[in-house]
């Protein structure tokens, strides 16, 4: 087969796992109604800040107690918002199993200088929810986007709980079932799942999220793009899409338009079956093939967006060389980009399966794969 190249190719051989790939169908000229050169203070571009937020409630089901706002600086920016903000009050717990986990932790410990119980997991693991202390102030990614891994359910999450959960959930809003009433913070970024440009942050807070906020200042200085009170109380415009610095309205109307496209393929429970048939595709491919298998290696936590993937044939000498020479052919032949592994997870393939892409592309993918990975041991012997 390494000398044949299969016959179908993918319409859309975009599977990076952020910036992701766009809506299908997207045309530039669907932005033509972002009020470009107004302010975002202005009636409409309120009025667009707005929309995005209780579209986001409606296609997630987020409660209608809990506060959406739209932050700067991608989930990053939310995460970190969150962090600052919330921290110090109570004992703190950091669970890490891939590289933005672990980037958490060394905020918390080398940065806020917390004295926080850490508990990690190598790559294709994940930490024991069942150990955490939840009357901690819990810290966790849903999915790791690096490592293909993510959290079964909140089953082992207690709905009476003494801390406050804090959840990096950009890799899983808008493929995942997220359990609101286990779930303080949540944050994602809008370039993921739902394709969207980057730069902007999501961040939903809980009633309990909102009352620490109230009722705790931490000792730390807080930068200007932190702070979510003032005087004590929340600040509510916040999250009415009274925006804490200038937000890009161009973005802003690329995620009403996915919100959209979201709503026409089902809402969240089409946008969550679109996902799951996409990493399907790759995992029954894995389990007919001796020397390709899933990085997870629980399936019941195995990703759904972010699949990775490893290569277990023993003829491989180098597996990190083996890896990106198949990445590289797979891009040169204009099949598959963006495909390698996070530079910091074990050699492999990281194939984005999110919502966006269509399942007929991860399947035109696959026999490449093939292909890739078999004229690479060609080229070896």
């Amino acid at each position: 087969m390494a000398n044949t190249l299969p016959a179908a190719r993918p319409a859309n051989p975009r599977f990076s796992s952020g910036p992701c790939a766009k809506i299908p169908g997207f045309d530039l000229n669907m932005l033509a109604d972002a009020p470009l050169g107004r302010s975002h203070r202005a009636a409409i571009g309120k009025e667009k800040l707005a929309g995005a937020i209780e579209t986001t409630r409606d296609i997630l089901g987020v409660p209608a107690d809990y506060r959406i706002g739209i932050v700067p600086a991608s989930d990053t920016g939310a995460v970190e918002m969150a962090m600052w903000s919330l921290l110090g009050e109570r004992p703190v717990e950091m669970l890490a199993w891939e590289s933005f986990g672990s980037g958490w932790v060394t905020d918390v410990v080398k940065q806020l200088k917390l004295d926080a119980k850490v508990q990690t997991a190598d790559y294709g693991k994940i930490a024991d929810f069942a150990a955490v202390d939840f009357d901690r102030d819990v810290v966790f990614t849903w999915n790791g986007t690096t490592s293909g891994v993510r959290v079964p359910n909140g089953d082992v999450i207690p709905a009476d709980r003494g801390g406050l959960t804090i959840c990096d959930a950009t890799s899983a809003a808008f493929a995942m079932d997220l359990p609101w009433d286990k779930l303080d913070v949540v944050t994602f970024s809008w370039q993921k799942v739902l394709g969207g440009e980057g730069g902007h942050g999501v961040l939903i807070l809980s009633p309990r999220a909102v009352a620490r906020l109230e009722s705790y200042t931490p000792a730390w200085p807080m930068p200007k793009i932190f702070r979510m009170t003032k005087g004590g109380k929340l600040i509510e415009g916040i999250f009415k899409g009274e925006t804490i610095n200038t937000p890009s309205m161009l973005c802003v109307e690329d995620y009403l338009v996915a919100l959209e496209w979201a709503k026409s393929v089902g809402g969240l429970q089409g946008l969550i079956g679109r996902a799951n048939a996409n990493a399907k595709a790759v995992w029954d491919f894995c389990a007919d093939r001796p020397w390709i298998e899933n990085l997870a290696e629980d399936p019941a936590t195995a990703s759904t967006t972010s699949v990775c993937v490893k290569f277990t044939d023993p003829r491989i000498k180098d597996g990190a060389a083996f890896a990106k020479a198949v990445a590289k052919r797979l891009e040169k032949e204009g099949v598959g980009l963006d495909l390698g592994a996070y530079r910091d997870a074990p050699a492999g393939l990281r194939i984005w399966c999110g919502s966006t892409v269509e399942t007929a592309d991860v399947e035109a993918l696959l026999p490449w794969i093939e292909w890739a990975f078999e004229a690479e041991i060609a080229a070896q012997a």
